[in-house]
């Protein structure tokens, strides 16, 4: 009998969840909770409630984010046939073709579109709820950023980013690689765009610092270079890059230098590596004023030039849909009051 009761709970515990998921479905779809079928209120009809299967789900709304069936697959580490498999099978539940045949693959119906919208939130919400529930109850703010921005300028005011968030755990992740916002690998990016940049469509971004990009050495560097007076003097200089020359390309045209050369020299990746660099004597570095101020402050660096050149600026990214949120409403102010008008260059219109 105590077995016979233990699997009785257990039944109603399963079918209780699918019900709270049925109801996360509905308010994710926009359907009024008195519109919903009665058994999402009804315990004795509730029991009768079947989802379409969860893999299938899964599957479809991956699809629909990458738009072929392979890539779905690649995602999901299946073949593709178990990804066409999982919609022919979700299609069957409900009935409508979601899907149709296009060229070599497959594209959405009208009615494929609107559900794989519904079914996005739907998702959203589940993920919202897990994380809830693995940060004790309060969801942690995952911020990705640029890895010098975070450990020169944001570190020391991260405890007012917590307060105005009330006691939220902040996950400031340094990093040079984009988040996958449909992966929910972050809620919020903290990225340097170049002027004509843009973010991926259900994204929104603000620019709130427009800094001055400075060509940097050490003192002892320089002073090797006494005839070096303008941004033409430093092409035939040895050059510290980030990831390719294109930066100091842009520079170099912005600086008025037409006729620009195959630029050569170490590429370090990242801006706190190119500084250093810099400050060891290995050559010219093109940095961000921000992440300067106290090195040319107190001479370990020193600008190569008088100039006054702008790329482009520091951006804060989000989902629109989660824009005007308290939370992320908050890091928007917060970035403000760190990076103040008018201590930076003036801003310009954002992608």
């Amino acid at each position: 009998m105590a077995g016979g009761a233990g699997g009785e709970r257990r039944a109603a515990g399963g079918e209780g969840a699918r019900a709270v998921l049925a109801e996360m479905f509905h308010t994710a779809a926009g359907i009024a909770p008195s519109l919903a079928p009665a058994s999402v209120h009804s315990p004795k009809v509730r029991m009768a409630r079947r989802l379409p299967p969860l893999l299938a789900l899964r599957a479809f709304d991956i699809f629909a984010r990458q738009g072929t069936v392979r890539a779905a697959a690649d995602e999901l580490a299946v073949s593709h046939t178990v990804v066409s498999r999982h919609i022919q099978n979700l299609e069957q539940a409900v009935g409508v073709k979601l899907v149709a045949k296009s060229g070599r693959g497959l594209s959405l119906t009208r009615e494929g579109i609107r559900y794989a919208s519904q079914l996005r939130r739907a998702f959203d919400l589940i993920g919202e709820a897990s994380n809830e529930l693995r940060n004790g109850g309060m969801e942690a703010v995952h911020i990705c950023c640029l890895a010098g921005l975070a450990s020169r300028c944001l570190l020391a005011r991260l405890p007012e980013l917590e307060e105005a968030l009330t006691g939220r755990e902040v996950i400031l992740q340094p990093t040079s690689t984009r988040p996958d916002f449909s992966r929910e690998e972050a809620d919020a990016e903290i990225m340097y765009l170049e002027d004509g940049g843009s973010v991926a469509d259900g994204l929104r971004s603000e620019m709130f610092a427009r800094p001055r990009i400075l060509a940097i050495a050490s003192p002892e560097f320089k002073a090797r270079y006494p005839d070096v007076r303008t941004p033409a003097d430093l092409v035939g200089l040895p050059l510290i890059h980030e990831q390719s020359t294109g930066m100091w390309e842009a520079w170099l045209e912005e600086a008025g230098i037409a006729d620009i050369p195959r630029l050569r020299g170490p590429r370090l990746w990242q801006a706190h590596l190119t500084i250093e660099a810099a400050r060891l004597g290995r050559g010219v570095a093109l940095v961000s004023d921000l992440l300067v101020t106290e090195p040319l402050a107190n001479g370990e660096l020193v600008e190569m030039v008088d100039s006054n050149v702008t790329i482009g600026g520091y951006y804060f990214i989000a989902p629109v849909h989660r824009w005007n949120t308290p939370v992320i409403s908050a890091i928007r102010q917060w970035l403000r009051g760190v990076f103040p008008p008018d201590q930076t260059s003036p801003l310009q219109g954002t992608p």
